[in-house]
């Protein structure tokens, strides 16, 4: 059995400017609607992943991609949902396919990034990488990966995309 402290225990072994990092980076996820704001403080703090790149990512993509479409003003701009509904579809129900088929663009999207490259390229093609930068836009050196594992967590409605399959 592995054992993993507290965040408290956690923070009382810090040197005190790193804990002072660590809970003004979890107050920032919190801010932002992170469920577990200390595990992803911790994380970014321990194993220096840039967490908060990564969740303000993954929120940005959700917010401008997906939950848009939850509101049925969304659909007038659509002609095929405009004649779903007129032909007797519920607006709920297409705005349902709308928001799953974001969703899968979305996690088709960041599975790209994370991949670095095109598998179909040649090997002498370039590849990409998404990097953390600074509020001055200037790289860090930290790379933004792992997009896809953290998708469904950063669901603003907490429902980690479940309800995208009702």
């Amino acid at each position: 059995m592995t054992f993993w402290p507290t965040w408290g225990e956690w923070l009382a072994t810090l040197p005190p400017d790193v804990r002072d990092s660590a809970v003004s980076l979890a107050g920032r996820f919190r801010e932002l609607g992170a469920e577990d704001p200390e595990e992803w403080a911790r994380s970014e703090i321990s194993e220096n992943i840039p967490q908060l790149a990564r969740f303000m990512v993954l929120r940005a993509l959700w917010r401008e991609a997906i939950s848009p479409w939850m509101d049925a003003s969304n659909l007038s701009d659509v002609a095929a949902a405009q004649r779903l509904i007129d032909a007797g579809a519920d607006p709920h129900d297409v705005l349902l396919v709308a928001r799953a088929g974001a969703y899968e663009a979305v996690v088709a999207a960041v599975g790209i990034i994370d991949g670095c490259g095109d598998p179909n390229a040649r090997e002498s093609d370039p590849g990409w990488h998404l990097v953390e930068t600074d509020a001055e836009c200037n790289p860090t050196g930290r790379e933004i990966g792992g997009l896809h594992e953290s998708l469904g967590e950063t669901d603003p409605s907490g429902n980690e995309g479940a309800d995208l399959w009702e």
